[in-house]
């Protein structure tokens, strides 16, 4: 019979059997399409050797009037500026330092000392800075420490670098200077009676209820940075502040001219439009509680002024749709807002009103603060059963993964849920938790422009393409942030190792699927374009099948290998590699595999095609 050619069309589709799905890919992991072809996707590459600590949950970069490229780094425990591969700590204090008398009690022998401050307010694993401190147990504390366990209210542990010399109670006057409260580097599930809607669950028992992890949100104002974490209060960086980027962020109700700033918030935003500072989810002008639906905004291009009055245009108004805001992003000439059920699009009208809302989408759903990417003029989200798209109208978004996405998902992990985009390769990717898992581990990608999608194992907690960086930037779990799309290879670490990535295509026929056929030839057709490896090469597998039901590797490759290696055997004058691979295959369906894990290595699958001939069951 002639060569037959293998062209499959772009994309992964899991909504239904290996079989329906003939003429398509199946599975894969760390690929992507391109020209209607599977690649692996690029490498990444830690930014520097130094690390942040917690987890972190909010990326944001902008670039100073002083042409200094930052990063704003927002950790369950702190919140970091990175220049130059530096992360600077600008955490807030949560008040003004205080003096303490004798706060130490050392033991001798052991680097536990117990704290006393009676002021309380402080939690496990929050920081405190001592300064000014005297010898005590043959131990000078001063410096950050972080609280190890609290003993009482007015109690706490910390661990010195060193053990006491001696048993003894003292240190002077202490300058105590603590930190914002840390917050959950995961969702928490809440357990016990309460922990979940009245009448549902039993006493002590688990429940469907979560404590949400510390989400950051933050925008530049200017040069400045406006920071905040969700339920708690708004900050302010100024760059221009003496100490630069040792600089400590500061409440923006602190800042001079400062009025009525809202005192706790959800979520932050600074329009295009004008530079308002929007709060989603805040306290009402003169009250300390917070409204989940209360939009609220500062005066136009004043950050400090949030009291509404004739000469100025800060304001408010409430959503009604929903029982909290959940997101907020800049589109076009609109802020789209998600509640828990709707989306609204505000719309700047000038004075009285200053902003408008309008209902553009509801009964639908929004998995976290941080589940949008706008790309193209169009903002996606992932839901709690779908995906979704608006573009002046809400709508579903199809979907090739819905099934195999939500049905391996940890529905207590939500709030984990982030979106990023890959620009150059017009990509949507979503990070989630997998079924069983309390990390973010796995990811599903949307090509909006071949309007396909593919999906795959990494570990990441953040992302952003900026735009203003070469590349796009994640954060790890691992304390740092890594460059992707950089090199071919995994470089988080000092040891560079190999990224695994495959690619199987669905079952197909060979010739009509009603008899068996022999296949023995295969001829690829591969590109190592880009490889650093000087012989890059790929597996290539054939998985042939009695019938659509019947495993693979079975013994009807009988007297032979089903798979072998495709090798580049030179770059130079046209990139040349392994021509043809001789096999010994019958099926009637088969599917093919295309996997490497060497270090080194990219590729490019073209169309291979395959040399078989009609062959009964022997």
């Amino acid at each position: 019979m002639a060569l037959k050619k293998l062209s499959l069309k772009a994309g992964i589709n899991r909504e239904n059997t290996r079989y329906t799905s003939e003429g398509g890919w199946y599975e894969c992991d760390k690929i992507r399409f391109r020209q209607g072809t599977p690649e692996k996707i690029g490498g990444w590459r830690r930014i520097s050797t130094n690390t942040f600590e917690g987890v972190c949950r909010s990326i944001w970069n902008w670039v100073t009037l002083g042409s200094q490229n930052l990063v704003g780094v927002g950790t369950n425990l702190k919140f970091y500026i990175e220049n130059g591969g530096a992360y600077y700590d600008i955490t807030p204090l949560r008040k003004p330092a205080s003096n303490l008398t004798n706060p130490f009690a050392v033991t001798q022998g052991s680097t536990t000392v117990v704290v006393t401050d009676t002021s309380g307010g402080y939690l496990a694993e929050d920081y405190v800075t001592f300064s000014n401190a005297s010898a005590v147990g043959g131990l000078t504390l001063d410096g950050e420490f972080q609280i190890v366990e609290l003993l009482t209210t007015t109690t706490y542990t910390i661990t010195a670098p060193t053990a006491g010399q001696s048993s003894a109670t003292g240190g002077g006057t202490v300058s105590a200077a603590y930190q914002i409260n840390v917050g959950p580097a995961f969702a928490i599930p809440l357990v016990g009676w309460g922990a979940s809607s009245w009448g549902s669950g039993q006493w002590g028992t688990g429940s469907e209820s979560t404590e949400d992890l510390r989400q950051w949100s933050q925008a530049n104002f200017g040069e400045d940075l406006i920071f905040g974490p969700r339920g708690g209060t708004l900050y302010f960086w100024d760059a221009n502040a003496v100490g630069g980027l040792n600089s400590r962020g500061v409440e923006l109700s602190s800042v001079a001219g400062a009025s009525n700033v809202p005192t706790i918030h959800n979520l932050t935003l600074v329009s295009d439009i004008s530079r308002f500072v929007f709060c989603f989810g805040s306290n009402e002008l003169g009250g300390t509680t917070l409204n989940p639906m209360l939009v609220r905004w500062s005066d136009q291009e004043d950050a400090t002024n949030w009291t509404p009055s004739a000469s100025n245009q800060a304001g408010d108004l409430i959503l009604s749709n929903g029982t909290e805001i959940v997101a907020a992003k800049q589109a076009r000439q609109e802020v789209l807002v998600w509640t828990d059920s709707a989306l609204y699009s505000l719309q700047y009208v000038g004075a009285p009103a200053v902003w408008t809302a309008q209902l553009v989408g509801e009964n639908i759903s929004i998995a976290s603060q941080n589940a949008v990417a706008y790309a193209n003029g169009i903002a996606y989200w992932m839901g709690r059963d779908k995906f979704y798209m608006y573009d002046g109208r809400t709508q579903p978004l199809r979907c090739d993964l819905r099934k195999f996405i939500f049905n391996d998902f940890n529905a207590l992990q939500y709030p984990q849920v982030f979106a990023g985009t890959v620009e150059s390769y017009h990509e949507v990717w979503w990070f989630y938790c997998s079924a069983g898992s309390t990390v973010a581990d796995k990811y599903v990608v949307y090509n909006y422009l071949d309007d396909i999608w593919y999906y795959g194992n990494m570990s990441r907690s953040a992302w952003l393409d900026s735009g203003l960086r070469g590349n796009p930037l994640a954060a790890t779990y691992s304390n740092n942030l890594v460059d992707h799309e950089e090199g071919v290879d995994d470089e988080e670490t000092a040891n560079i190792t190999a990224i695994a990535a495959h690619v199987e295509s669905a079952q197909f026929d060979l010739d009509d699927g009603h008899q068996f056929m022999f296949i023995w030839r295969v001829m690829p057709d591969i590109s190592f374009d880009g490889s650093t490896s000087n012989s890059p090469s790929v597996s290539m597998s054939l998985l042939p099948l009695a019938n659509s039901g019947s495993g693979y590797n079975n013994p009807l490759s009988e007297g032979g290998s089903n798979s072998a290696a495709v090798t580049r055997t030179a770059i130079t004058p046209v990139e040349k590699f392994t021509g043809e691979v001789f096999t010994r295959v019958r099926g009637r369906q088969m599917a093919i595999k295309i996997e490497s894990s060497e270090t080194g290595v990219t590729w490019q699958l073209g169309s291979p095609r395959i040399d078989m001939r009609p062959d009964g069951r022997r």
